[in-house]
């Protein structure tokens, strides 16, 4: 008989049955778990609950129910059904929650009513990361990525949308009543059942055609030119990495270059980078509690007034400009070809005349100045510049703020790509946690407790992996002293 590994009989009664504890090893992550969430001040944090009523049948303690959740995302475990299923089975949430097991109604109801608490937990982490010196680079990576929201491209509409779908199902009625009308010619009694279907089909169409039309009312008396239906604050945003629009939210990080821990984090359903910077560089640089910070974004993220709020708050950016001349694609010469000449305030031309100073006036909100040449019409080099009379060169007030971010780029070619490698994996990271779904919850501020919560179990498993499982339970367990 072949000898195995043989296991106990599951009718046999241990007199001295073990406990719990015993199947916890000590380097087991849901010890960690344990003791940040009991040395948190839930009431300080903005958790509801944490006094209990006098009256009444007793509720859950938030600290149980947070620790559910922190539990988790970080085994991917993300919905409330499910998450009540492992409360009744898994020997870490009980070991966890001292054989608890809330139902789901009340796990959701937890992160929908605690959403302030949820972030300011994900905070309070960062400052405990922060206490550690984790952040001694000074330097983080900015970048957004596109998430999906529960909200389906079907069940989103905007006027090009709408005026489509219209003019599909106008195609549609005339093809059936067309059928419709052959039949009634050739064979009027023979296909009865068809001519039926078809009617409640056209019947159907015209229903469509009578919501796409209030649809397209509502949109008309909007600001945004959008509707989403299932998840009201979800937009339509294009995805550069798949090529295809994706109905979603824009979720911005700042991470660290040392540790690639998520500094800052903010979920928003604009669907382009280009306002962000500041924000989430001066937001990082308050969580790591420093006066001075390097920011690396890419091209996205090119903003004049954003560069220059950042220079205003000793946040040294890093982020190249968009190719995007037009005079360049068509073989002319762009405003890289003519070089400033600070003392004079004048621009040299490729041809070696001087384009002086016109006039200033505001464009966009901006002082713009414009300068050209009078030697313009006689100039031989005049077809590889402009097709116009003079070659006018515009140069922002501000102009030598990006100008010096560009000496900056020069210097430090490698910029891009310390980007890349810092902030790219930690989006991979997360969407490979969340699988190939959506975000569970609808509405932004819902949307923004669940990032947070991602975002909290992502920075715990790091520091779990660079401090090591006692380091990181000693770091914990002395948060509030």
């Amino acid at each position: 008989m072949p000898r195995f590994i043989e296991g106990q009989d599951r009718h046999q009664v241990t007199l001295l049955p073990e406990s719990l504890d015993e199947f916890i090893a000590e380097d087991n992550a849901v010890r960690v778990v344990d003791a940040f969430v009991d040395e948190l001040d839930l009431a300080s944090l903005g958790f509801g609950g944490t006094t209990p009523a006098s009256t009444g049948r007793p509720s859950y303690a938030p600290a149980v129910l947070l620790k559910i959740y922190i539990y988790g995302y970080l085994n991917r475990v993300q919905s409330s059904r499910r998450l009540e299923r492992e409360c009744q089975r898994n020997v870490e949430l009980m070991w966890l929650t001292g054989r608890l097991a809330p139902d789901f109604k009340t796990i959701a109801d937890f992160r929908r009513d605690n959403g302030a608490g949820i972030r300011a937990v994900c905070r309070r982490f960062v400052e405990l990361c922060s206490h550690l010196k984790l952040f001694s680079e000074a330097a983080v990576a900015v970048d957004g990525s596109k998430f999906k929201a529960v909200n389906s491209r079907d069940r989103n509409f905007t006027p090009a949308k709408v005026a489509a779908r219209k003019k599909q199902i106008e195609e549609s009625i005339a093809r059936y009543l067309d059928v419709l009308d052959k039949a009634d010619r050739h064979q009027p009694g023979e296909f009865v059942a068809k001519t039926d279907r078809i009617k409640d089909k056209v019947k159907t169409l015209r229903e469509q055609m009578r919501r796409m039309t209030q649809i397209e009312k509502q949109l008309a008396q909007q600001a945004e030119p959008q509707i989403s239906l299932t998840d009201p604050d979800s937009r339509s945003m294009m995805s550069q990495a798949k090529g295809t629009g994706v109905v979603g939210y824009n979720v911005q990080v700042a991470v660290d270059t040392k540790h690639h821990l998520i500094v800052a984090h903010e979920v928003t359903n604009v669907g382009h980078d280009r306002g962000q910077l500041s924000k989430m560089a001066i937001a990082a640089r308050q969580a790591m509690d420093k006066t001075k910070l390097k920011a690396y974004a890419d091209r996205g993220y090119f903003n004049g007034p954003q560069i220059k709020q950042c220079d205003d708050e000793n946040i040294v950016a890093f982020v190249p400009k968009p190719l995007t001349s037009g005079a360049k694609f068509e073989g002319r010469f762009d405003k890289r070809d003519f070089i400033y000449i600070a003392k004079d305030d004048e621009y040299r031309c490729p041809a070696g005349q001087r384009a002086v100073y016109r006039f200033t006036r505001e464009e966009n909100g901006l002082q713009i100045s414009r300068y050209w040449s009078s030697a313009c019409p006689q100039c031989p080099m005049k077809p590889l510049c402009t097709p116009s009379d003079y070659r006018r060169i515009s140069r922002w007030e501000h102009e030598a703020v990006l100008e010096k971010m560009q000496r900056r780029l020069d210097r430090q070619p490698e910029a891009m790509t310390l980007r890349r490698r810092t902030v790219e994996h930690v989006f991979g990271t997360l969407k490979y946690w969340m699988g190939s779904t959506h975000f569970l919850t609808r509405r932004l501020p819902n949307v923004a407790t669940e990032m947070s919560l991602q975002v909290l179990a992502y920075n715990l498993k790091r520091v779990m992996t660079i401090l090591g499982m006692t380091k990181t339970m000693k770091a914990v367990t002395s948060m509030g002293t």
